[in-house]
């Protein structure tokens, strides 16, 4: 037996049992689901991190999976997130020229 205690897709089971398994599973409370989309959106940056290459688009793929989830429990879609994130880049620019902060020598500092 293999033990996972962790939120899966829809068809999980049913490929399980396509194997001759036997999928042990239970529905989760809405707040053990928000828990569990957090840790699985976590678990998924470690993966995009350790990917590369077509594989780090696979993960990047996922973790957007995991977020229009996350979105739907605050009543909102995946578009209303990227019209958010569009908005932002719109007013405070997006990441394109690289621009690496290092520190803001304040107005009442010595230059």
């Amino acid at each position: 037996m293999q033990i996972y205690n962790k939120l899966v897709r829809d068809k999980i089971p049913e490929i399980i049992e396509s194997n001759g398994e036997v999928p042990i599973t239970h529905i989760l409370s809405d707040e053990e689901y928000k828990k569990e989309l957090e840790k699985k959106l976590y678990e998924e940056y470690q993966e995009v991190l350790n990917a590369t290459g077509k594989n780090r688009i696979e993960e990047l793929a996922d973790m957007l999976e995991i977020m229009k989830y996350l979105a739907k429990l605050e009543n909102a879609t995946l578009d209303d997130v990227l019209a958010i994130a569009n908005a932002k880049s719109s007013k405070r620019g997006a990441f394109d020229k690289k621009i690496f902060l290092e520190n803001v020598i304040e107005s009442n500092e010595e230059k």
